[in-house]
């Protein structure tokens, strides 16, 4: 009876009502904060949009702005967590202490997460890897989707995707920043006038930057380095042509395509297989 006399107690209800009231304006709260730091960061981002003029800059200021909600969100969220326990009773010292206990001995057997984690902050201070770069990293190549303080996302020539955890993460090879070389290495037969093939490589060369398709591509004149090797029935010739970042597959794809026909055009041999009959 005293129960039922208890539960029916307005001044039981009142306190409730108001408990529930702070809880609900604590939620309000936490996500009108969310969404004032998104808008936050839109706004900056756009004011400091038309002051950066390299891309590469921009793609950089984008990744920060994107990890920067995400730690603004988890911050939030967390003091909205503790006030909403503080306000139904429940303490948050206790909580805090097993919480430290706890994490003492997951720590151990999350050596790895944290490494993710320090390894990603210092990738994205120290700008190493940002979103649109082509990389290759921890044996993987591939354009950069997403950069977390967790992982790093690549997506091939495949499209197949790769979730890069941080940790693994030890030489990035960057293949996006100031500037690239379209490497072209071709075998030619033996037999074949080397000053000829020369020729052909820079013949093609001026072609392709008189092209307007692939002239704002192009930064530098030709760079032959002569034979690099001599590879079984082929004599291989080195050559290469400054782009600007992310083109030298396509000019190093067209380069090659030329040449071809103007080999065929100067009677140029490519090597050909050496096929050995044995007799018994």
């Amino acid at each position: 009876m005293s129960t039922y006399s208890s539960f029916l107690n307005p001044r039981l209800w009142d306190e409730s009502a108001v408990m529930l009231v702070r809880v609900l304006g604590t939620l309000v709260l936490a996500w009108l904060a969310q969404r004032l730091t998104a808008r936050l960061l839109r706004a900056f981002r756009s004011r400091i949009a038309p002051l950066i003029a390299d891309g590469e800059d921009a793609r950089r200021a984008e990744t920060l702005a994107r990890v920067t909600r995400h730690l603004a969100n988890v911050i939030i969220w967390l003091i909205a967590g503790m006030l909403i326990l503080s306000e139904v009773g429940i303490s948050v010292a206790p909580i805090l202490g097993a919480a430290g206990v706890v994490g003492l001995a997951v720590g151990f057997g999350a050596q790895s997460l944290v490494k993710d984690y320090v390894a990603g902050f210092f990738l994205l201070l120290e700008n190493q890897v940002t979103k649109g770069d082509v990389v290759e990293i921890a044996g993987k190549t591939g354009e950069v989707e997403d950069v977390t303080l967790r992982y790093v996302q690549l997506r091939d020539y495949g499209g197949n995707v790769y979730f890069v955890p941080n940790g693994l993460i030890t030489v990035v090879t960057n293949m996006s920043r100031g500037h690239a070389y379209a490497v072209v290495e071709v075998g030619v037969a033996p037999g074949a006038m080397l000053e000829r093939v020369y020729d052909a490589l820079r013949t093609v060369a001026q072609g392709l930057r008189a092209d307007p398709a692939f002239s704002a591509a192009i930064e530098g004149g030709l760079e032959i380095s002569g034979v690099d090797r001599l590879d079984g029935t082929a004599v291989v010739v080195r050559s290469r042509l400054k782009v600007r970042v992310l083109e030298q597959w396509r000019v190093r794809w067209e380069f090659l395509q030329r040449l071809k026909l103007e080999f065929e055009r100067q009677g140029i041999e490519l090597p050909r297989p050496q096929v050995t009959i044995a007799s018994r």
